[in-house]
């Protein structure tokens, strides 16, 4: 049970490095020559390799070892950033995530994509095109062999490679290891790393924790090793282990360490880069994630000089001690300098704890419980205030305000914790508008704005595939080819912004493309084609635009693999119907296009303004309110067609009555309320018997039996244990736009 449980971790957080590694490769597109991004990806390589041979994903592993060596040649300056190159880190990525997806079936996932990909990368690290290879291959007779000129498998490396490694001469290590774990666990945790290296050399353990004293931090081992291998290779290994350590790897003979500490858990996204101390590192230019030696304190304050410390590194004694024992330095000065660093370790040790605490990994069903009993208390917190108003007891009225207090912290916290930052949605469409630019040899640059802001992760998770078809259909439609913006006086690459702001209590997301426009006279002879106005109709380019949401609408002239079937824009219009928001289009001939998304923060907890129609009682999401006047009927005007309008301080406002679209029973009563709401940059009133105010609405979904019911998008229970339904204002609309057409 705990390596299913310890499998299903490395999955998740190898899905957070492969979305990492993703923006990381779009920004070295952008930036081939920044070492930093270089090292982002391959340390999110050599991270998901280490982490999955570690639990048992042997073929990812091996898969993505090959992968990183091409992106070690990178780091090295052996082999240059190039499209090519790019195209099949892309592809190996996907191919990652395939395998991750499809880890607990025994099947080979598209060998023949991954043979495709391996010669790739075999080909651009041995110096030739890789135009040569067939990446869109998805299937050969026979399957790809991938061999090297001389016949050797690519994964394993050639036999001369081999020999040479085995005749190398071997270095003599001594390894310096703490471990910072007082479970009585640390020789177990360790054994994997010892089996590590003794693969790689010989491994002598001269001191284990039981044959000395707790040092520092921790236990102390000491450990000789003779090796070929790299200071580098050999620090690699210790990086994937649950215990947390630190190591030091000192080459016998010139008196060098290779000093740097472990990430405290191997999730943790830091560098496993290893950087030999340099001669004089000033104590300024520490970086804070480890302290300052002594010696370099020392320096630093002008009491010694490097020369003074180098010879005392040469002795086998504490820096501090020797200089004491030699008059370079007194009592003062020492302690001096070991009170510096003590206070540097503990800033260091708060910080690390700060760091560990931040953020834990929770799933979203148990988020999802904690809403739901939220909501529930929410409930009984309305039952019980409306109880204590019913009484006239001072006590339980101060109890039950209290109470709603509370609740009321408890419910913000909760919503709270279930924010997520719609970045996470945004970094995905940098990798579509990419590859759909190079399928349809465009230019397009995908600028974000407002990634920072916060939405329900449920609004989120349902937001991504709208936003997909959206943004397919900018590119396809919106964006022309180079030349033709050229010609338009354009410059070739094309803009679409992505953007998201906070606006009361919605979330407006825009995306916005400095291409074509729609064309309004095209739009009203196709709708006028498929029926679906006459031909003498006077729409708005408003009214127009919003016909290309109607299912099977297209003014595509030919179907093409991104867009041109009618379907997509449907699926986007009843996608944000069922997220409760609204969508909005402005669009100029030449200039461009926007859509606005209107989106509620969250589909849990709302504000609601309660209504009653006879018996029955319904909430209006309050978001959508604009104001609640009085019906006067001298201010009524009906039309030829039966629409009723209202004149409304000099405006005319189109209304329904609730009580004959629900066939309400019982007696109209003599004044009647209307509530006036903002839909699609319209406003339309909603005519109630009464308007009973602000409502903290728990929203429950409707069984499948009513949830296709016009007009109403789900329920809340009141205070009373009673059911209000909750209304969905843009069916409304949309009907009342109906019967007036």
């Amino acid at each position: 049970m705990s390596d299913d449980l310890n499998r299903q971790i490395f999955k998740e957080e190898a899905y957070d490095l492969l979305s990492e590694l993703e923006g990381s490769l779009l920004e070295l597109e952008d930036s081939p020559g920044d070492m930093d991004i270089i090292n982002r990806v391959f340390r999110a390589l050599h991270t998901i390799k280490g982490s999955g041979a570690m639990f048992g994903f042997e073929d990812i592993a091996e898969f993505t070892h090959e992968v990183e060596t091409v992106f070690d040649m990178v780091r090295s300056e052996e082999l240059p950033i190039s499209t090519d190159l790019l195209n099949l880190a892309f592809r190996a990525r996907d191919h990652i995530q395939k395998m991750l997806d499809n880890s607990e079936s025994d099947e080979v996932v598209d060998p023949e994509g991954m043979s495709a990909i391996l010669l790739g990368l075999e080909q651009l690290s041995s110096g030739e095109a890789a135009a040569e290879v067939d990446l869109d291959a998805s299937s050969t007779e026979g399957g790809v062999e991938i061999k090297s000129e001389e016949g050797a498998d690519v994964s394993g490396g050639d036999a001369s490679s081999e020999e040479e490694s085995a005749s190398a001469p071997k270095k003599e290590y001594q390894l310096h290891v703490v471990v910072r774990d007082e479970s009585g666990k640390e020789e177990k945790c360790l054994e994997p790393i010892l089996e590590e290296l003794a693969k790689i050399g010989d491994l002598q353990v001269e001191t284990k924790p039981e044959s000395t004293q707790k040092m520092g931090d921790g236990f102390v081992w000491e450990i000789r090793f003779a090796s070929e291998k790299g200071a580098e290779d050999i620090k690699d290994i210790f990086l994937f282990t649950s215990v947390d350590l630190s190591v030091d790897v000192n080459l016998k003979g010139d008196g060098k360490t290779v000093e740097s500490e472990r990430p405290s858990r191997p999730t943790e996204k830091a560098s496993a880069e290893i950087t030999k101390s340099s001669p004089k590192p000033p104590v300024a230019q520490t970086t804070g994630e480890e302290p300052p030696k002594i010696g370099e304190i020392l320096i630093d304050e002008g009491v010694v000089d490097q020369g003074d410390v180098e010879d005392a590194l040469k002795q086998q004694k504490p820096i501090g001690q020797i200089l004491k024992e030699s008059g370079k330095v007194n009592d003062e000065q020492l302690s001096s300098a070991v009170a510096r660093q003590t206070k540097v370790k503990e800033d260091i040790s708060t910080k690390k704890k700060k760091e560990a605490v931040s953020s834990i990994r929770v799933a979203a069903e148990k988020l999802d419980w904690l809403v739901d009993l939220v909501g529930e208390l929410v409930i009984v917190q309305a039952q019980i205030s409306q109880v204590v108003s019913e009484r006239s007891d001072p006590v339980m009225t101060a109890l039950s305000e209290e109470l709603e207090r509370l609740s009321d912290e408890l419910r913000d916290s909760t919503l709270g914790i279930r924010m997520l930052p719609i970045g996470t949605t945004f970094s995905k469409f940098r990798r579509l508008v990419r590859d759909l630019s190079s399928e349809l040899n465009k230019e397009i640059v995908l600028n974000t704005n407002g990634a920072e802001t916060e939405l329900d992760k449920t609004v989120i998770e349902r937001l991504g595939d709208p936003l997909v078809h959206l943004l397919r259909n900018s590119i396809d439609h919106g964006i022309e080819q180079p030349h033709d913006r050229e010609a338009a006086g354009k410059p070739p690459a094309g803009m679409i912004l992505l953007s998201a702001e906070h606006s009361g209590g919605e979330v407006l997301i825009r995306i916005t493309d400095d291409g074509r426009g729609m064309n309004p006279a095209a739009i009203h002879a196709k709708a006028v084609e498929r029926g679906m106005i006459s031909a003498d109709a006077e729409l708005t380019n408003k009214e127009l635009f919003k016909l290309i949401f109607e299912p099977g609408f297209s003014t595509a002239a030919k179907v093409t693999s991104v867009s041109g079937r009618g379907v997509g824009m449907d699926v986007v219009k009843r996608a944000i119907d069922s997220l409760r928001g609204i969508i909005d289009i402005d669009s100029r001939m030449g200039k461009g296009t926007t859509i606005t998304i209107r989106l509620p923060l969250t589909l849990a907890i709302i504000d609601g303004l309660q209504v009653q129609v006879g018996n029955e009682f319904y909430v209006i999401p309050l978001s959508l309110v604009e104001e609640c006047v009085e019906l006067n009927r001298s201010e009524v005007e009906e039309t030829e067609g039966g629409q009723t309008l209202l004149h409304l301080r000099g405006e005319i406002v189109p209304y329904i009555h609730l009580r004959d679209f629900f066939m309400v029973e019982g007696e109209q009563p003599k004044i009647e309320q209307i509530v006036i709401t903002g839909v699609e940059g319209s406003r339309v009133g909603i005519v109630v018997d009464t308007v009973i105010g602000e409502h903290q609405t728990v929203i429950k979904s409707l069984s499948r039996v009513y949830k296709d019911v016009e007009g109403i998008s789900g329920a809340t229970i009141k205070g009373d244990g009673s059911i209000a339904l909750i209304l969905d204002v843009p069916s409304l609309v949309r009907r009342i736009v109906v019967d007036n057409a």
